[in-house]
């Protein structure tokens, strides 16, 4: 009689499973219809040609459209993001992620140059516990990070640690004043999860006007560039340079004469 075991996979079904979620993902993301905008969230890029092949919609690298894994990582912030929501909320602070804070409500944003750049904040504190030292009402932004990132942004600070997000911080704050008077005069919270500990990180970031102004001139440079069809430098002289080998667009970029 032969005896089954119950304990050898031969390789598991996971391989099977991952495989057709992934692949359901990735059509998924496929169907999405692109943006038609900068979205201003992305200006901390260090490489401005990056930016206008992202705004050009140029077709990315063989193998460098998002995966299924990396689309999963996607999915799960955006569950980190609305579990802080509920978190902050519980703890006492007024926070409205959408006009209203209806459920199916419109999300704060703004848009400039002709809608050709546009951002969308994660929420807007009006209030909050006496407890805390806070001035309202004030801009909020939600990033979840793997342990090593989170415990960098913990110890340097988000400009230094998350420039990104920091020109991210400042161009929001500047361009949601006239929606939300006193927006850019008191400092947005930053909230950052550790999505390996749950561990949560709080940052107040005062308002940096030069790096605004900074971020809204590079939009207008990167747009006028690329409807002109005139390409900005790279950020390299070098294939190799660190910020090339993880771009989308760098066999592209390469391949051009300049």
């Amino acid at each position: 009689m032969t005896m089954l075991d119950y304990n050898h996979n031969g390789g598991g079904i996971a391989p099977a499973i991952n495989h057709l979620i992934d692949e359901a993902l990735e059509v998924e993301n496929r169907q999405q219809t692109p943006r038609t905008y900068l979205g201003a969230s992305r200006l901390g890029v260090a490489c401005e040609r990056a930016l206008q092949f992202e705004y050009a919609h140029a077709p990315k690298d063989t193998g460098k459209d998002f995966d299924g894994q990396l689309l999963r990582i996607f999915a799960a912030g955006h569950l980190f993001e609305d579990m802080a929501i509920r978190w902050l909320r519980m703890a006492g602070f007024e926070l409205f992620t959408t006009k209203g804070n209806r459920p199916n409500g419109e999300q704060f944003g703004f848009e400039a140059a002709g809608g050709r750049i546009q951002g969308h904040v994660d929420g807007i504190i009006v209030s909050g516990p006496n407890s805390i030292s806070m001035g309202y009402p004030c801009l909020w932004e939600c990033k979840s990070l793997n342990n090593k990132s989170w415990n960098d942004t913990v110890k340097r600070g988000v400009a230094l640690s998350k420039p990104v997000y920091a020109a991210q911080v400042a161009i929001y704050q500047a361009y949601m004043e006239p929606q939300v008077g006193g927006i850019s005069a008191n400092p947005a919270l930053f909230t950052a999860i550790n999505k390996d500990t749950s561990e949560i990180h709080h940052e107040l970031v005062p308002f940096d006007a030069p790096l605004a102004q900074k971020m809204s001139d590079r939009a207008v440079r990167i747009i006028k560039a690329t409807e002109a069809h005139e390409l900005l430098p790279r950020i390299s002289r070098e294939s190799t340079h660190f910020q090339c080998r993880m771009c989308s667009w760098a066999d592209r970029c390469w391949s051009l004469s300049a």
